[in-house]
């Protein structure tokens, strides 16, 4: 390997573009080791590099929290064909027996009266939210259907039903639309300082997380891709679900690798009880459901800061805080049709999709990234800092990185595979990419089977 010490500040270093908008400063990224260039995902957009960025910040803020504790700040490595297949672990999970595919047949492009529209309905109350903004038709009508709608109507009939939908725009559309306009805004990683004066963080243990306990109120790749990354340094992760609420085997197997699973219903007297006790103990809560959803528990980062001033907070969304937007839910494949990645992916008018669900993984280990850094500032200063991130910024980051049209070649799945636990059988999956101290990062545990777990923490 390399040593990336010539990172420079340049716009078209994305490595440190993500380090400077954690850290809010201009300095460099301290060394990341890295082997030769290689294009392992092709796109009209430099995957490789945003891969590469969005893993070793994490990596690097890691290294940031050791020393932070205490301790020595580790050397930190990642090999690019690893921070590929990461960015794709949900493709490469191996199990006895078929697994079910991510989407949904109605989870794709449709074509409209004057264009396309991309349609989400994996879970069975957004197909229900599709059917009805359709009038209740049977779904094989549903396209028939489709065709005759224009879809910004149509995008806003399936959001009043409580679907998920998108009219796919170009990058000229989508920075003119209100949405557009505010999460173009936003900063990559929005960080704010804590002001409260709480206590620090001892280092314990060999991993920069060892002892550190991370409270996961996420779904759906992007927030799952953050807190498992966290349970690879060293973190105990708690993912606490509502008992009402399935998850999808895939999101299973390929999110709760490495954690706990609790079901709390946080809406029940004692279910809040149970809430309050595990955030007292938590150091950090990662939060990614539809906003507002939380909010009305009294579970919002602003909240929890007021009640428990010793936690860090980190919050996604998937189109940012503000604009008419704000408060709709949101996935990589509806935020790529909206924001023009769609079209730059497809060809001849017809939209496309990127080769992995990038904005996804990237913004989750920039949420990883985010948890650490503040706890670094927790460790050092008492004051826990806190972010927000957006699907709709992490995808106007990765636009702004062009990767000429080039051959690819394929990174060596196998290399990278480990087996562990799960409610399948033995799993064999991705790694955790990065070592520190030339000493490959592994999964603590396996796969849990979903609300398996005390709501309780394990570790003393």
């Amino acid at each position: 390997m390399t040593s990336a010490d010539a990172v420079t500040t340049e716009h078209d270093n994305p490595l440190a573009e993500a380090w400077q908008a954690l850290t809010n400063t201009r300095e460099p990224p301290p060394a990341l080791m890295l082997d030769a260039p290689a294009r392992y995902l092709s796109s009209p957009f430099a995957l490789d590099e945003i891969a590469v960025a969005a893993i070793g910040c994490a990596l690097l803020a890691a290294a940031e929290l050791a020393q932070a504790r205490g301790g020595r700040r580790p050397e930190v490595a990642l090999e690019r064909a690893h921070a590929a297949l990461a960015f794709a672990s949900e493709r490469h999970l191996r199990v006895d027996g078929a697994l079910e595919p991510g989407f949904g047949p109605l989870s794709r492009f449709a074509r409209t009266a004057d264009g396309h529209i991309r349609l989400h309905a994996n879970y069975p109350h957004h197909r229900a939210a599709l059917l009805r903004a359709l009038g209740d038709l049977p779904q094989e009508e549903a396209l028939e259907a489709i065709a005759t709608r224009r879809a910004e109507e149509l995008e806003g009939a399936i959001i009043a039903q409580g679907g998920a939908a998108a009219a796919v725009r170009d990058a000229e559309q989508w920075l003119a639309h209100p949405q557009g306009k505010a999460a173009g805004k936003l900063p990559l990683i929005d960080v704010e300082p804590g002001d409260a004066d709480v206590r620090g963080l001892p280092s314990n243990g060999s991993l920069p997380c060892s002892g550190v306990r991370v409270l996961d109120f996420t779904r759906v790749i992007a927030g799952p891709v953050g807190t498992r990354m966290l349970a690879a340094l060293g973190a105990e992760v708690l993912r606490v679900d509502p008992p009402a609420m399935p998850e999808l085997e895939l999101q299973v197997l390929d999110g709760m690798v490495g954690k706990r699973s609790a079901f709390v219903d946080a809406r029940s007297a004692n279910g809040r009880e149970g809430i309050e006790r595990l955030l007292a103990g938590a150091d950090v809560v990662v939060q990614g459901y539809r906003p507002g959803a939380l909010a009305a528990l009294g579970l919002d980062a602003g909240a929890l800061r007021e009640r428990h001033p010793h936690l860090v907070t980190v919050t996604l969304s998937a189109w940012g805080k503000s604009g008419p937007w704000a408060g709709r839910r949101g996935f990589d494949s509806l935020v790529q049709a909206a924001c023009g990645i769609a079209l730059a992916c497809g060809r001849d008018g017809l939209p496309g999709a990127l080769p992995v669900q990038a904005l996804d993984h990237a913004t989750g280990y920039l949420i990883a990234a985010s948890a650490l850094h503040g706890l670094s500032e927790r460790a050092r200063s008492g004051r826990p800092a806190h972010a927000r991130l957006a699907l709709a910024r992490t995808a106007a980051w990765a636009m702004s990185h062009r990767a000429p049209v080039a051959p690819t070649v394929e990174a060596d799945a196998e290399r990278y595979l480990a087996e562990v636990s799960s409610p399948r059988g033995p799993l064999r999956c991705i790694s955790p990419p990065g070592a520190l101290d030339g000493r490959a990062l592994a999964w603590p545990r396996g796969v849990p089977a979903p609300g398996s777990d005390a709501p309780a923490w394990f570790s003393v």
